[in-house]
């Protein structure tokens, strides 16, 4: 394997920010879309087994069969990563894979699937918010017009009855809305990691990581008897869900981020949403209540906004610099 010398690193970084190309776009939103057949495993799943256990299963089997990819990531990253880069990998692994999947899951336990799936949509306001603050892309002012929007919207989706919640009803969205804040964090990580390293190497090590987070909260919780005891239709789930919105959607995702600036990529992620919409009508019969169409109207609304406001050839309107070591990664690697 030819080894990549300081300069082929430096330009390929100086590449990061290239306008958005079609094809990385597309195999982002392709790999958004795969998440987006999520509900038709997990919402069964949660309702039969701890959330802790279905996530740690999520990250076990895809982590064993990119193993290899594991131990080459390792390899890479100790060549070229900084402490900051360290510290970002794990917090993509533990918060965006392991976490922020803990959350959603807990949230289907509530049995409305409707309303994490739709909350996903709020993601790119977390995603623009992190790329300003760890990647410097410049927020215009009327980017706090299109948060308005999004948390208006968000609020009409997660609650049936806005203008009546109770403190349980409260808890699916709250659930949802942190594991879309740590998803969108992830996709400004996995940006700023993928100038470093491969997809399929960057893909093992948040799995790595992932599964060390999950094991610790399964062990925790006193749940691992539950690896031991899955029946036939469990497990078959397990393996669909691990693999198709799991490993096979985050491989394909890696691969189209490399070519798209994080702002735009989490537009790309509205794919998810939109997939798990249809998936929930056509296996779960669900139906929204008028505020909530409301509600996808103002989100959707806001993100199409958002997409044709352009600043430099990327979407969302946010100007963005070359890469260079970040206020918040700088710190961390100092």
């Amino acid at each position: 394997m030819i080894r990549s010398s300081p300069q082929s690193d430096s330009k390929r970084s100086a590449r990061l920010w290239q306008p958005t190309s079609g094809g990385s776009f597309s195999l982002v939103v392709l790999g958004a879309a795969l998440w987006g057949t999520d509900p038709l495993f997990r919402q069964w799943l949660a309702l039969h087994l701890p959330a802790s256990v279905i996530v740690l299963v999520e990250q076990l089997l895809p982590a064993f069969l990119v193993a290899p990819f594991i131990v080459s990531g390792f390899r890479k990253a100790r060549q070229s990563f900084s402490p900051g880069d360290w510290v970002s990998i794990v917090i993509l692994g533990c918060g965006a894979s392991a976490l922020a999947t803990l959350l959603f899951t807990q949230a289907f336990t509530y049995g409305v699937p409707t309303t994490p799936v739709l909350l996903q949509q709020i993601q790119p306001l977390f995603a623009v918010v992190g790329a300003r603050i760890m990647l410097r892309e410049e927020l215009q002012h009327k980017f706090w017009a299109y948060l308005l929007g999004g948390l208006a919207g968000a609020y009409l989706i997660a609650f049936p009855h806005p203008s009546s919640v109770s403190v349980r009803g409260w808890m699916p969205g709250l659930l949802a809305v942190g594991a879309a804040a740590l998803w969108g964090t992830g996709t400004v990580l996995g940006r700023r990691l993928g100038a470093k390293l491969p997809f399929a190497e960057l893909t093992g090590l948040r799995l790595f990581f992932g599964l060390i987070a999950a094991s610790v909260v399964v062990i925790f919780e006193g749940n691992g008897r539950y690896l031991f005891h899955f029946g036939v239709g469990s497990s078959a789930a397990l393996v669909a869900l691990a693999l198709v919105p799991g490993l096979f959607a985050l491989l394909v995702y890696y691969r189209g981020l490399r070519g798209t600036p994080a702002s735009a990529a989490t537009l790309g992620e509205l794919a998810f949403p939109l997939t798990a919409l249809i998936v929930d009508y056509l296996a779960f019969h669900s139906v929204l209540t008028i505020s909530q169409w409301l509600g996808v109207v103002v989100l959707a609304g806001t993100m199409i906004t958002m997409a044709l406001s352009r600043t430099n050839g990327t979407p969302t309107g946010v100007e963005v610099p070359e890469l260079r070591d970040a206020p918040f990664l700088s710190r961390a690697s100092g």
